[in-house]
């Protein structure tokens, strides 16, 4: 009798958790992809997905499921995500499972436009920490607002990597070793104002910071999320009337952009963002380059006239 297909996810990620090491965030998002279209396969084909019926699959099937996702509002990112979450699945049924099926590389990812980061200017920045300190009533969760900013500014955490920091991580030194994306682990250097915002969250904090514990918790002391931090910054944005794109992940940029404008070297920087790729790393000297043609436009007298 051939396999539950649902089985065959479970084993797929735990492949991915252990072997492949991926982060939290990216196997719970990659394990939802592949459910939604193994229910999908459900009602498409009249049956419980198996290993035996997976390995009979047409791209049409595929791109059914996808164009139901795009239906259901998953924007160009979102889907290709989604692709990238079933091909991993397939090669794992290939490799491991001995269930082949090539149809997955007929289709294709939508085309994803070329995006640029979209950091705050280093006023707008320094004005984004100085207001985390004014969201809370309790002494605790004003430090703890402020620690947890100053460490995405500072020192170009992303969201994860700060809120995966443990209270053995609360004696900041001058460098801090983060663990990104891929598992990989990366030394960067930690500024004074960080450390300080830091070492008063610790004092305050009336939960327990122990070595293996969350170093960053909620109200109600339980580990401070990503959503906990998104929801910050919306109310930041109400506060200062900042942008849509004032998120989290924006002081990283901001931090990257900072660096770039006041001489920092591009390989260094990719290094201390933890990128894999230089053209990553590169998408911040475009930013770069559009803010210079911007005062340039503004204040040059002969690119006034043209205009």
């Amino acid at each position: 009798m051939s396999e539950p297909a649902e089985v065959l996810r479970a084993r797929w990620l735990e492949y991915l958790r252990h072997e492949r090491r991926l982060s939290p965030l990216t196997l719970a998002a990659y394990g939802d992809d592949v459910a939604s279209f193994l229910g999908f396969l459900t009602l498409h084909r009249g049956g419980a997905a198996t290993a035996a019926s997976l390995g009979t699959l047409k791209a049409a099937d595929m791109r059914a499921w996808a164009a139901e996702r795009r239906a259901k509002g998953l924007g160009p990112r979102g889907l290709a995500r989604a692709l990238a979450a079933l091909r991993s699945f397939f090669r794992f049924l290939h490799r491991r499972e001995g269930i082949a099926n090539a149809e997955i590389g007929l289709v294709r990812t939508p085309k994803l436009p070329r995006t640029l980061p979209k950091p705050l200017a280093a006023p707008r920045a320094a004005d984004v920490l100085a207001e985390a300190g004014e969201v809370r009533e309790a002494a605790w969760e004003q430090a703890r607002d402020i620690a947890l900013l100053t460490l995405l500014y500072g020192a170009g955490l992303r969201i994860g990597e700060a809120l995966s920091l443990k209270g053995a991580d609360a004696k900041l030194g001058e460098a801090l070793r983060v663990v990104g994306k891929g598992r990989k682990e990366r030394v960067v250097p930690v500024i004074g104002p960080a450390r300080e915002a830091v070492a008063r969250y610790a004092a305050l904090c009336p939960y327990a910071l122990t070595p293996k514990g969350p170093l960053f918790f909620s109200t109600r002391g339980k580990p401070y999320s990503a959503r906990m931090a998104q929801a910050l910054m919306q109310n930041l944005r109400g506060r200062l009337g900042l942008p849509a794109t004032a998120t989290p992940h924006a002081l990283r940029h901001s931090f990257a952009t900072h660096l770039l404008e006041n001489g920092g070297d591009l390989r260094a920087i990719q290094e201390l963002l933890g990128h894999a790729s230089l053209a990553t790393t590169q998408k911040y000297t475009a930013v770069d380059s559009a803010r210079l043609m911007a005062i340039y436009e503004n204040a040059h007298p002969r690119a006034r006239k043209a205009g």
